[in-house]
């Protein structure tokens, strides 16, 4: 298994942004075959060579067994559409009608190794998008002040389930209101109408450009994508030259930023950050986090990135190694796009030593008795293989780190152990493996089914146990992979109490297989737990739920299109070493009775409140005086919330959100954590874990050797 970057499906689907202006190159199709134009993008002779391995690898190696038929090709029709056209705002209902016929025939076409048909659609868009842009270079060339502001219309900005516009006609009003939405939220910005007409010029005018520089490798990838996606959400085709730079483009780890990215829309997007990279260490940028411009050094142009190209976007962020990058984002809370902020990160490479995993304390006085609680914070799953595979006696892993911390924690009379998996996207699976067995004697750690139906069941053999006392493991929404293993088995064994969100719900492998061209990411295995019950979809669900501000809709496995299935499979023998859950209700209660006066929980709360009701509102008014008094009302909510927490905190009210987030402008890539006994989230998981010692009177010292199983 590779790397934590695996855990999640790298989108390559990306609305390619260039095009030619000039006389249509589109042709029609006739009753048998596809006829390009004299313009259009064609395929490559080998990329019908290429259809055909890809075709063979998902029929032989894919997990997800799918019969390539009509069904299918609907699907992949849909999904093309889907990926290319998202928001309903190229195509009309004529154009939809002219698609039809080509619904239960791309399987038939495909398996000759002919890709002619997504092709023909492609160039489709391809003249549409062209058409777009000429039209709103032209509405905004005529002047931003000719647009009406006041007039009393709205803009739906959720089109993923809109009927598409039934005419060129009805196509130009939802341009010329999508036009007036990105001017008011401009004008929010601060921006005046000569400003916002030069950035909207110079945007559409960049996507005009790009457009035009569209090849047949482009097409040929989102082509193929649109039937590879159909699987699952982790299976891409990488083109040659998204090959070569996969793990550069999509980890940015090599003089970059440290933050994989994908694209929603035309924004892009981040999606999780590396341990231990700039951006993760800088505590500046964020999942969820939209960036919509990038700007060189402390005062190069913020060049505006919004439609472009994810690997432009990348070549944008990449840069000479210690050299500052700014970023201008859509923060994950803001609930409007007007709300943005500039954050300068320092390029650096990620080092394995910035990824280990650390200890804390936190102390909780209880009926007069102090109880110390180590804490332990696994970032990732790492192994540095080449100083393994060279015999060096010091070589860095995760499982060596923990041991070594649990013996340090151990000498100092601690109480119980909290592992903290927040944000763990995973790694590798060897460690999840080999830390599992710090806690048990031996046994089974995970189940891994692939595509034959084979299962291979890994386990710990090593009968030393590292710590056998008290614990709790700590998960957030972005726990994933081999976090999900590690978290499952320790629940499974009854050796601790999983608390916080449930977890992402990757539970598959991928595998990387070259093809003639490129290459192809498959999805060949799956993650069972000892229990029998998969890891996928579903996730760990905690024993003590404590959330935090994550959506869930919008993260996690089941937030993306077409994931395997949660499913069983029969569970394999192993010890239970305790029976921590029938304290589960008495516990949750005590949790939740601290938490009615806890300010920090009661924050957390009203902050899901406020952005589940702001990301509800989809419909937003085209009246600039309405939003002007909307994003009062918003900023003096969000305002209220965050003066409540300071002031239960003894701090100062703020009059502006931009007290609470300042622009970065100062150089600063030294790591930042924040200690435990100032992280209210652990301090409460502390406080939970002190109640499950208390109430079930177990050993208070964390020495080996204290553990009940046979």
């Amino acid at each position: 298994m590779k790397a934590a970057i695996r855990f999640l499906r790298i989108f390559l689907l990306v609305v390619i942004l260039g095009f030619t202006m000039g006389p249509s190159s589109f042709a029609s199709p006739d009753a048998s075959a596809v006829v390009f134009g004299e313009h259009s993008i064609r395929p490559l002779p080998e990329h019908g060579r290429v259809a055909l391995e890809i075709i063979r690898d998902l029929k032989g190696n894919h997990f997800r067994k799918v019969t390539i038929d009509d069904a299918l090709s609907s699907k992949v029709l849909d999904r093309l559409l889907e990926d290319i056209d998202g928001s309903r705002i190229y195509f009309t209902a004529s154009d939809m009608k002219e698609f039809e016929s080509f619904r239960y025939r791309i399987d038939d076409t495909l398996l000759r190794g002919d890709v002619s048909i997504p092709f023909w659609i492609y160039n489709h868009y391809h003249q549409r998008l062209g058409e777009r842009l000429k039209f709103a270079l032209g509405l905004i060339e005529a002047g931003v002040e000719r647009l009406d502001l006041e007039k009393d219309e709205h803009f739906e900005t959720d089109r993923e389930k809109a009927a598409w516009p039934a005419d060129d006609k009805e196509l130009h009003d939802l341009w010329r209101k999508a036009l007036k939405n990105e001017v008011i939220t401009m004008m929010l910005e601060g921006k005046d109408a000569r400003q916002i007409k030069d950035d909207l010029v110079k945007r559409f005018t960049n996507q005009v450009r790009r457009l035009d520089q569209t090849t047949s490798e482009d097409v040929f990838q989102v082509c193929m994508n649109s039937l590879t996606s159909c699987y699952d959400p982790h299976t891409s085709y990488f083109s040659p030259r998204s090959s070569e730079n996969f793990s550069i483009n999509m980890s940015l780890s090599l003089e970059g930023i440290g933050a994989m990215l994908t694209t929603e829309n035309e924004h892009t997007k981040v999606v999780r950050l590396v341990p231990g990279g700039p951006a993760e260490r800088s505590k500046l940028l964020k999942p969820n986090d939209r960036i919509v411009g990038v700007g060189q050094g402390d005062e190069g142009e913020i060049v505006d990135v919004v439609g472009w190209r994810l690997d432009d976007v990348v070549d944008l962020i990449r840069g000479p190694k210690n050299t500052p990058v700014r970023l201008k984002i859509i923060p994950a809370s803001a609930t409007n796009e007007h709300e943005t902020r500039i954050v300068k990160i320092m390029r650096n490479t990620v080092r394995l030593e910035d990824q280990a995993s650390s200890r804390d304390l936190v102390e909780i006085r209880r009926d007069g008795k102090t109880y110390r609680i180590g804490v332990i914070r696994v970032p990732t799953f790492y192994l540095d293989v080449k100083a393994m595979q060279n015999r060096q006696d010091n070589y860095k892993s995760s499982t060596r780190d923990v041991q070594r911390l649990l013996e340090e924690l151990s000498g100092e009379g601690i109480h119980g152990v909290l592992v903290d998996l927040r944000d763990n996207g995973g790694g590798l699976l060897h460690e999840a493996n080999t830390l599992t067995g710090l806690f048990i004697k031996t046994g089974p750690t995970v189940q891994v089914k692939s595509s034959d139906g084979y299962t291979e069941t890994l386990y710990d053999r090593d009968p030393t146990v590292s710590y056998a006392g008290p614990m709790a493991v700590v998960v957030s929404r972005l726990s994933a992979s081999a976090s999900e293993i590690l978290a499952g088995a320790l629940q499974d064994y009854g050796r601790a109490l999983v608390i916080g969100e449930r977890s992402f719900g990757k539970g598959t492998v991928q595998t990387l297989l070259n093809l003639s061209r490129g290459q192809i990411k498959l999805t060949t295995s799956k993650f069972y737990r000892i229990s029998g019950e998969s890891t996928q979809h579903r996730g760990v669900l905690p024993d003590i739920t404590y959330p935090g501000i994550n959506d869930a809709d919008k993260i996690g496995e089941s937030a993306l299109k077409d994931p395997l299935p949660w499913d069983k499979i029969d569970p394999v023998p192993h010890a239970l070493y305790g029976e921590v859950t029938k304290y589960a209700d008495r516990l949750r209660a005590l949790h939740e009775e601290r938490m009615r006066n806890d300010p920090d929980y009661a924050y957390v709360a009203a902050m899901n409140d406020y952005l589940k009701r702001a990301r509800l509102k989809t419909r937003v008014s085209l009246r600039l005086s309405e939003r002007i008094a909307e994003k009062e009302r918003s900023e003096s909510e969000r305002l209220a919330i965050e003066n409540r927490l300071r002031k239960a905190k003894g701090l100062d009210p703020v009059t502006r959100m931009a007290d609470l987030e300042p622009l970065n402008e100062k150089e600063d890539d030294t790591p930042r954590p924040k200690p435990a006994s100032e992280d209210a989230h652990l301090v409460e998981c502390a406080n939970i874990l002190v109640d499950l010692i208390t109430l079930a009177g177990a050993p208070s010292n964390g020495r080996p050797g204290h553990a009940s199983a046979p």
